[in-house]
């Protein structure tokens, strides 16, 4: 089982999604799980204050590292083999996340520790302390970290054998094509017929998979 570690100041963005289809199937079956870690909770204001103004000015707000590196020291905390933890950090700079890198986090580690930054960011010294690794899920900005981590947690969850049923369902590990097609075998919409590929009804699982290949994005 891969346990999900998530710092982030708005845990209830992951209800929906977390608790719906494959990700909660795959909880019920103990595949996976998932602790909620608010850095407000870790702070010693009393105002449980968690950002703060720049140094040296500039727009928006920094995420104080202190709470930051509580939570995570306490996620630490209850992991069983320091060495399978992994500590991620979400940044636009950092390490593409590809459906390898996925894979070995599902094959190396049984903790997985994210850490979900907000505003401008986070104050580089949690990275220094956490020695986490910056990992991006595209070349864009977001407005924190929340929807990488979902995205990280499903394709990862996806890799652990069971999850999605059948190993053959892991499309990476077989052939497939952008275009998929199921009954009718002829729609008709509007007075016109969109019908399935012929080479589709033939049987002939040579062709077939010739097609796939020629369709492969």
């Amino acid at each position: 089982m891969i346990t999900f570690h998530v710092i982030t100041l708005f845990p209830n963005i992951f209800d929906s999604y977390l608790n719906e289809s494959i990700l909660a199937r795959a909880q019920k079956a103990k595949k996976i799980r998932f602790k909620f870690y608010n850095p407000r909770d870790f702070t010693k204001d009393k105002h449980k204050k968690a950002d703060d103004r720049p140094y040296a000015g500039g727009p928006g707000m920094v995420m104080y590292a202190e709470p930051i590196v509580r939570a995570a020291e306490k996620a630490l905390k209850t992991v069983k083999d320091p060495k399978k933890a992994k500590v991620i950090l979400f940044s636009p700079s950092g390490k593409q996340f590809t459906n390898a890198y996925g894979r070995v986090v599902a094959q190396k580690y049984a903790d997985v520790v994210m850490i979900c930054g907000r505003y401008e960011g986070i104050d580089a010294r949690v990275k220094k302390i956490l020695k986490a690794e910056e990992v991006s899920v595209g070349p864009f900005v977001l407005t924190g970290g929340e929807l990488p981590a979902m995205l990280l947690a499903d394709s990862i969850s996806r890799q652990i054998p069971g999850v999605l049923g059948k190993y053959e369902s892991l499309e990476e590990e077989r052939v497939s094509a952008s275009e998929m097609y199921t009954r009718p075998e002829v729609l008709e919409w509007k007075g016109k017929k969109y019908r399935v590929p012929k080479v589709l009804l033939t049987g002939d699982h040579k062709k077939i998979e010739e097609w796939r290949k020629r369709k492969r994005p």
